[in-house]
């Protein structure tokens, strides 16, 4: 059922990860995958007063293995996924702030390396639930463009 109300999304955007430190990022948008996916590598969980934690790093630019960001985000589980390919792992899982457009709100996302993927980030259908629908013949519907990488 479709909901004019909706705002639309393409089949790839630009997003922020504010909690993270990551100001552009460009995901695909992916209804088939449930959970949310961000490219990850170095992970080093840890204990902070008690609370679970991951430190880890991310190449935020498609194509650069040479930009890099350190980010530290709590850990609110540790689950088995089965990616596009069958390929079963267990990813660690926190939640954190997502800006998409107009909008923020926190979501679930696991942590896995993608640097072989096209995308660092995929959007789950989870995530945008009741609040986009998706245009998959468009792209960049919330905005285009990253700001400028400095190296």
């Amino acid at each position: 059922m479709h909901n004019d109300s909706l705002a639309m999304l393409g089949w790839r955007e630009w997003l922020t990860l504010p909690a993270l430190g990551l100001d552009t990022i460009k995901c695909k948008v992916d209804t088939g995958a449930r959970t949310s996916a961000l490219h990850a590598y170095h992970l080093e969980p840890f204990e902070d007063a008690g609370v679970r934690r991951v430190r880890f790093r991310v190449h935020p630019v498609q194509g650069r293995t040479d930009v890099s960001c350190e980010c530290v985000a709590d850990i609110v589980d540790q689950r088995p996924v089965t990616d596009s390919g069958g390929h079963r792992e267990h990813r660690f899982v926190i939640r954190t702030p997502v800006r998409l457009g107009n909008l923020e709100w926190p979501i679930e996302i696991t942590l896995t390396n993608r640097d072989n993927m096209r995308f660092r980030m995929l959007l789950g259908r989870t995530a945008i639930n009741g609040r986009f629908a998706v245009d998959p013949a468009s792209s960049y519907l919330q905005g285009k463009g990253p700001a400028k990488v400095v190296s």
